[in-house]
């Protein structure tokens, strides 16, 4: 079974993120001026095949928690889907 697995990071509230003011910033310039509070994050999607003895949650939890964001300051969220092969 092969899972398809969807992460989201986005920084902790109150966290800055000077990437998502810089953002701001150019849409001023751009004489875009309705927008406030943007945020900046990263999206992952990956195929998993489970390993024996762990769960797909398991391992996605631990490699959130451990490599693709900083728990300090990154929160995360995933969903997961099987893919279904011919």
């Amino acid at each position: 079974m092969v899972i398809k697995v969807k992460v989201y990071v986005t920084l902790k509230a109150g966290v800055l993120d000077p990437q998502g003011k810089a953002i701001e910033q150019a849409l001023e310039a751009m004489d875009v001026n309705n927008v406030e509070g943007m945020r900046v994050g990263k999206y992952m999607e990956f195929h998993l095949e489970p390993e024996k003895g762990q769960t797909v949650d398991e391992q996605v939890t631990t490699m959130c928690e451990q490599l693709l964001s900083n728990p300090v300051i990154e929160d995360y969220r995933y969903e997961t889907e099987e893919v279904i092969t011919p």
